[in-house]
């Protein structure tokens, strides 16, 4: 018997040029060479590529690709243009003129006090000294309280406008616009990373958004100046925000209009911190970013409208094209929606030249586009997962449907033509043959006749329900890489919760944006639509919160090593390529994917720790404490996990933004016990998420510190089930080949009125001859108490980030340290450290290092003497 003759792979020039063009960009990373290496290269390569190209057709793809690889080599070592740094003021009290680029929403941060975020772009900047023009971002958060008036100058436009409110009543408060004029007093604060390996690159982040400076204000202080900046596009998208963000408010409940808000604008201010968790935990968190789904989801609806109307497929993609871009630049999201709008766009142009199977050259088009105009945009998180995203929907599910439901779902139609028949695949024939004889035996056993659209839209819906499982399943294996490198989560009940929300999403999407388009006409027929978005919005936020809730949906995952990455980076390559070839590879290409998964999924990387040694690292939190302890057998314990005061507002988590990131980058996904040194929140904040990320055994707490005081760590700790041990000074044992100690808190010594450092947890732990003595917050009355029980140790925690209120020259004296740190935030209100302390330190010759200049400085202690690392930042 003769076989079926092999489908011939789709050639998808476009992708693989640009895969070997981001492959060069790498390398270009990696391995500087002169400019001019890569230029004969590039040239030498596209010369051969033309004279193989007529006998030796492979031979000269092979060489086109090489010379596109060297391409991206050479873009990402292209020297950028000689730019003069603007001048921000030098850190110090300066006058600015600008005008706000980017709107924020009014937070009411406690009852008669609100803020609002900003973007500036400024005109001007002045001291006492000096007066510069400068072009430069400024991201302004703006203070007020609801008897604030602001200044609105002699601006008639501000005036008649007034003091919009939104969302909500809150008197007084003035919301900035597009184009507004401002001059205010302010700090410029260029943007910092916390210095740890593997720490956000959040000053990157604000880089790309053209943002150099940070700066805070109050209300009050702020002069609006007469006239309007900006252009006249960006003022009228900047309103047709601002009206739909309004629409949105007034239809639905503040719940459910944070989350319509985020799902088709793009807002995402008013969603807190749970909610995305819940989002992120469940593997649907790219439903609360407008991205490729999202603007898939309207586009198709805007060409069903557009074609319904009778428009013919030029003009109805071209108008879709045109809208897809003003919906693009409405959401204000810059690059994961612009990457969504070229591939549309390069899918439509391609389908119009009658390309089979385009999508894939399309997502190459949109790459090569966005590597060549910023190459370093490759190495962006945002931007790896959303073409992975798409590459493995186009490249691996897409094809897998095709081999299996997708001919039959497409023999559902025209089911009464038997002469339909023949034009289709055997196969396909014989299913729509034994269809019709089902649907006649089920008429003549059914009393009621059953008319036979109802059972084809049942095949057909159940086919679509495959067709989700199917892609949800390979979303799941095929992001599991990023979703560990970037996210640390293993995602593994994405798979429930993408099959049960994304079909809403697709009813919301469209529901929300008629309700909105209705509510400028007429409110009443608005609600209709609203409706349904309500209900879906209420099944989407309950299915997450149900899903995120399960237990197997908290598993972490730290950083995998390198071998890992290269065996899941290859099995995708594998099913991308392999899975419209013979059977058997394909079958084998999805086998190594999954295996990938579950590999990372369960198959911690080797952790980077030093056996045989004692380790003490100050990680870089901020204004806080967060120490970690290696011990010679191994052991790892977490003394404090850092945290944020409540008077900062910031959704922010230390523990689970800062602290898990630098373990995780290490390899550490357990921990064996971690340890709260006293109960103010800079100390214990953080270890609310050590706790679930981390599993630890043990939970140790001073005797002194009050119940009440740590109930939320308390309550977490009972629900994870870490044992809570209590420690008081003159207790000493043995922990993982250390030696640990006691000092403080003494029970016998009442803590003196106001001194509630006087309470912290005081450990000396020693390894052999070498120990190291941690003081948390300690002040002065304790530090004498404990100067008479052999405080001596080669590595001192300075107390208490460098105050005054301990570190004195008989203290410094009894312990007789040769290595300090002080883990203190830079530029903080405390002024900390002093330079008082620091000079006591320097006289003592004691070498001082600081996580706010140092980052997180590490301490290694071998029994005899002691080395010291500190991290190579960016």
């Amino acid at each position: 018997m003769r076989r079926a003759p092999q489908e011939v792979p789709a050639r998808q020039p476009l992708f693989w040029a640009a895969l070997f063009f981001a492959g060069g960009i790498w390398l270009g990373h990696v391995a500087w060479r002169p400019a001019s290496w890569w230029v004969v290269g590039i040239a030498v390569f596209a010369a051969a590529a033309g004279y193989f190209l007529r006998h030796r057709p492979q031979v000269a793809r092979a060489l086109a690709l090489s010379a596109c690889a060297l391409a991206g080599a050479f873009a990402v070592q292209v020297p950028p243009s000689e730019s003069t740094a603007a001048w921000l003021g030098d850190q110090q009290d300066v006058s600015v003129t600008g005008h706000v680029i980017a709107e924020g929403n009014l937070e009411e941060e406690s009852p008669g006090s609100w803020r609002q975020r900003i973007d500036i772009e400024t005109e001007q900047i002045a001291s006492d000294a000096r007066s510069e023009s400068v072009r430069a971002g400024l991201r302004l958060s703006i203070y007020g309280k609801s008897s604030t008036r602001y200044d609105p100058g002699t601006d008639p436009e501000v005036r008649e406008e007034g003091p919009r409110k939104f969302p909500g009543e809150i008197t007084g408060a003035h919301l900035f616009r597009y184009g507004e004029r401002l001059k205010f007093t302010a700090t410029l604060i260029p943007p910092r990373n916390f210095g740890n390996p593997a720490a956000f690159d959040y000053a990157g982040y604000l880089r790309d958004q053209g943002i150099l400076a940070a700066a805070s204000t109050k209300c009050a202080n702020i002069k609006i100046l007469p006239g309007r900046s900006g252009n006249w596009f960006g003022r009228l998208l900047a309103r047709a925000h601002r009206s739909i963000l309004n629409r949105v408010h007034d239809l639905w409940q503040p719940d459910d209009a944070a989350l319509i808000a985020a799902m088709i604008v793009g807002e995402r201010s008013f969603i807190e911190r749970p909610v995305r968790v819940n989002f992120q935990r469940s593997g649907t968190y790219h439903m609360l970013i407008v991205a490729g789904l999202h603007v898939g989801i309207l586009a198709a609806l805007l060409l069903w409208m557009l074609r319904r109307l009778g428009l013919g497929e030029i003009a109805a993609s071209a108008f879709s094209i045109a809208a897809i871009v003003v919906y693009a630049e409405l959401t204000g999201q810059g690059t994961p929606v612009w990457r969504a709008t070229l591939m549309f766009a390069a899918y439509l142009a391609a389908r119009l030249l009658y390309r089979r199977r385009a999508v894939m050259n399309a997502l190459g088009a949109a790459a090569l586009i966005l590597l060549v105009a910023n190459p370093a945009a490759l190495f962006g998180a945002s931007f790896q997962m959303s073409f992975l995203c798409v590459s493995l929907i186009a490249g691996v599910g897409v094809p897998i449907l095709e081999r299996t439901v997708g001919p039959y779902a497409r023999g559902l139609g025209s089911l009464d033509s038997i002469a339909y028949d023949r034009s289709l695949p055997p196969k396909v024939a014989q299913f729509r043959i034994d269809l019709r004889m089902i649907l006649r035996r089920i008429e003549q056993l059914v009393p009621v006749r059953v008319p036979d659209r109802v059972a084809v839209t049942g095949l057909r819906y159940s086919f679509r329900a495959f067709d989700l499982i199917v892609l949800s399943t390979v979303m799941q294996f095929g992001m599991a890489l990023p979703m560990a490198i970037y996210f640390h989560r293993a995602t593994s009940v994405g798979i429930v919760a993408n099959v049960l929300a994304v079909p809403l999403l697709h009813l919301l999407m469209p529901a929300a944006v008629m309700a909105v388009g209705l509510s400028y006409l007429w409110n009443g027929l608005a609600q209709i639509p609203a409706a349904a978005a309500r209900l879906a919005i209420h099944c989407i936020a309950g299915t997450v919160h149900w899903v995120g809730g399960w237990q197997m949906a908290d598993v972490r995952v730290a950083t995998p090593g390198l071998l890992m990455t290269i065996f899941a980076s290859c099995a995708i390559v594998a099913a991308v390529i392999l899975i419209r070839r013979r059977m058997w590879q394909a079958i084998a290409a999805i086998a190594a994917l999954a295996l990938s998964t579950i590999c990372i999924w369960t198959i911690p990387p080797r952790q980077q720790i030093r056996a045989g040694v004692l380790e003490m690292t100050a990680i870089d939190v901020g204004q806080g404490d967060s120490i970690l302890l290696v011990t010679p057998d191994g052991h790892k314990l977490l003394v404090d996990g850092g945290g944020l005061p409540f008077w900062t507002h910031s959704q922010m988590d230390i523990g689970e933004d800062v602290v898990s990131p630098y373990l995780w980058a290490r390899g550490i996904s357990r921990l064996d016990a971690i340890a709260l040194t006293h109960a103010h929140a800079d100390h214990m904040t953080g270890l609310l998420a050590i706790i679930p990320n981390f599993r630890p055994r043990e939970l140790w707490l001073p005797l002194t510190v009050p119940a009440e005081e740590i109930e939320d760590l308390a309550a977490t700790a009972d629900q994870y089930g870490v044992r809570v041990v209590r420690y008081q000074a003159g207790d000493a044992f043995t922990y993982g080949g250390a030696g640990v100690r006691v000092l403080a808190p003494d029970p016998k010594s009442p803590i003196r009125s106001g001194h509630r450092n006087d309470e912290s947890l005081i450990m000396k732990v020693s390894y052999r001859k070498t120990s190291a003595l941690l003081e948390a917050d300690a002040e002065k009355g304790t530090e004498r108490l404990i100067s008479g029980e052999q405080p001596q140790a080669d590595v001192l925690k300075v107390a208490h980030h460098g105050s005054v209120s301990a570190t004195n020259q008989d203290f410094l004296k009894a312990v007789h340290a040769r290595y300090a740190v002080i883990s203190v935030g830079l530029r903080n209100v405390y002024h900390h450290p002093r330079r008082e302390v620091l000079e006591r330190l320097q006289e003592k010759g004691v070498a001082t290092y600081r996580t706010d200049i140092d980052g997180a400085t590490s301490f290694f202690l071998d029994g005899e003497t002691v080395t010291v690392e500190v991290p190579r930042l960016r």
